[in-house]
C-alpha cells in the first residue's frame, strides 16, 4: 500500500488557497504559537495555544480547521484529528478523528475525549492513543490549521500553491510513549465494597492465595483472552513467588491487591491486623514498585473496626458476590457453572490461583470468560469497576 505522506495529505482536506506575509488575520489560518503532545498516564495530552482568540463552536462557520496530525516514525500520516464545536446536548467541544490511507480519509467520528480550554486562545485535549489509532510507542505529530478558499486571500496567477496553512511545529514532532505501569491507587468511595455498580455490564475476576508457582499459568489465559483481573497476594509468598509474576501483572494491567502476611484472621483489628495488612504493602511495593489501595481479608472475616483499620492506612476492604468455593475442590464444572449461573451487572468474582492446587479454576477460566463475554459482559479490574484512581509512572 502506498503510503501517505505530509505534503500530501492536505489533498484530502477541504481546499484552500495560499496566504502571502503579512496579510491580516482574517484573511489566513490560525497560527499557533505553541503546542505540545505529551503523556501523562495512560493519556496523551495535546495543548495547543494560538496567537489570536478563537472560538471552537466558530471554527466551521469561520472555515477554519485545527488539527493535530498523527503520524508514523517514517513520516507517513496515519490519521487527523480536529477540534469541532459541540454536539447537540453537550456544552464543551469534541476531537473528530479520521483514518488516512492512500486511498483517502476515512469516516470522521468522535473520539472520547476531554477537552478544556484554561484561556480564549488555548485549549487542551487528552484521550488514550489507541483513540487515534496508535499504540504506546514511537510517533510523530504536527499541529495543522487552515482556512478555507472562499475566505482566504486571492492567489497570484503565477502561484501553482492550492492551500492557506500553517503547520507547528515547522517539521514534525517525535514524541515516544511508553506503556503506563500503575504505581498504586487511592482509596474513596466506600470503605467495604461486596460489588460494584449494577448499571453497567461489568464484571471483575479477582484472585486470591497468591502468588504462587501456577500463577503464570493463570496470567497465559487472561493475556489470551485480553482480560483484565485483580490479584489478593500473600506478603510472605511475593519475595518467593512474586517479583517477576507481579511486574508481568502490572504490565498486563492487573492490579495488585493485600491479603495479609501469612492468612492469618485479622478481623480482631488493632495492631496486629495492621502490621499484617502494612507488612504485605512493603513487600509489594519493595517488589514491584505498586502501593495497594485495595484490601481483603482472608475468609472474608472483618469487622467494623478492621474496615475502619484498614481504611485509615490507605485500603479499601473488598469483599465479593460470586463465590465458587474452588479452594474446596468441587470440580470444574461445578466452578464454572456457578460463575456463569451467578454472574450479573457489578459482579466480584472470588477464585484462587494460590494456596493449593488450582488445576480445577485453571480449567474452569477459559470456559467461563467466554461464556460471560457471549452474555456481553466486559472485564475490569477492581479500580475500573469502582471508578479509583491508578497512579502511573
Amino acid at each position: 500500500m502506498a503510503t501517505i505522506t505530509l505534503a500530501s495529505v492536505l489533498m484530502l482536506l477541504p481546499a484552500v488557497a495560499p496566504a502571502s506575509a503579512p496579510v491580516d488575520p482574517a484573511h489566513r489560518s490560525l497560527v499557533v504559537r505553541s503546542s505540545s503532545l505529551l503523556q501523562n498516564g495512560q493519556q496523551v495530552v495535546w495543548s495547543v495555544r494560538l496567537t489570536t482568540p478563537f472560538s471552537p463552536g466558530g471554527l466551521a462557520k469561520d472555515g477554519r480547521t485545527l488539527c493535530l496530525l498523527v503520524e508514523r516514525v517514517n513520516r507517513s500520516v496515519s490519521g487527523v484529528a480536529c477540534v469541532a464545536p459541540p454536539p447537540k446536548g453537550r456544552r464543551a467541544p469534541v476531537l473528530v478523528y479520521q483514518h488516512i490511507t492512500a486511498d483517502g480519509r476515512g469516516p470522521g467520528h468522535v473520539i472520547d475525549a476531554t477537552v478544556t480550554r484554561s484561556a480564549s486562545e488555548q485549549l487542551s485535549v487528552s484521550f488514550l492513543p489507541g483513540q487515534i489509532s496508535v499504540g504506546y510507542g514511537p510517533m510523530r505529530w504536527q499541529v495543522l490549521t487552515t482556512l478555507a478558499a472562499a475566505k482566504c486571500l486571492p492567489v497570484p496567477a503565477s502561484s501553482t500553491a492550492q492551500f492557506c496553512a500553517s503547520y507547528f511545529p515547522g517539521t514534525p514532532a517525535l514524541l515516544k510513549l511508553h506503556v503506563p505501569i500503575p504505581v498504586g491507587c487511592v482509596a474513596a468511595g466506600g470503605s467495604f465494597v461486596s460489588h460494584g455498580p449494577t448499571n453497567r455490564r461489568e464484571i471483575a475476576l479477582t484472585f486470591d492465595d497468591g502468588p504462587w508457582y501456577d500463577t503464570p499459568q493463570f496470567l497465559s489465559i487472561l493475556e489470551r483472552k485480553h482480560v483484565p483481573a485483580t490479584f489478593f497476594q500473600i506478603g510472605e509468598q511475593v519475595a518467593q513467588y512474586g517479583p517477576a509474576v507481579d511486574r508481568r501483572m502490572l504490565a498486563d494491567g492487573d492490579i495488585i491487591g493485600d491479603h495479609t502476611w501469612n492468612h492469618a484472621d485479622v478481623a480482631g483489628d488493632g495492631a496486629f491486623a495492621a502490621s499484617e495488612i502494612t507488612r504485605t504493602a512493603a513487600a509489594i511495593r519493595h517488589l514491584t514498585g505498586f502501593t495497594p489501595c485495595l484490601f481483603r481479608a482472608p475468609g472474608g472475616a472483618v469487622s467494623s473496626a478492621l474496615i475502619a483499620d484498614a481504611r485509615s492506612l490507605g485500603f479499601i476492604t473488598i469483599q465479593w458476590d460470586i463465590d465458587p468455593s474452588d479452594w474446596a475442590l468441587p470440580g470444574t464444572g461445578a466452578i464454572y457453572g456457578n460463575v456463569v449461573g451467578n454472574a450479573h451487572n457489578g459482579a466480584i468474582v472470588i477464585q484462587h490461583d494460590g494456596g493449593g492446587y488450582r488445576g480445577e479454576t485453571l480449567a474452569a477460566l477459559p470456559r467461563e470468560i467466554d461464556t460471560l463475554r457471549a452474555r456481553g459482559y466486559t472485564f475490569v479490574t477492581i479500580p475500573q469497576l469502582l471508578g479509583l484512581r491508578l497512579i502511573y509512572k
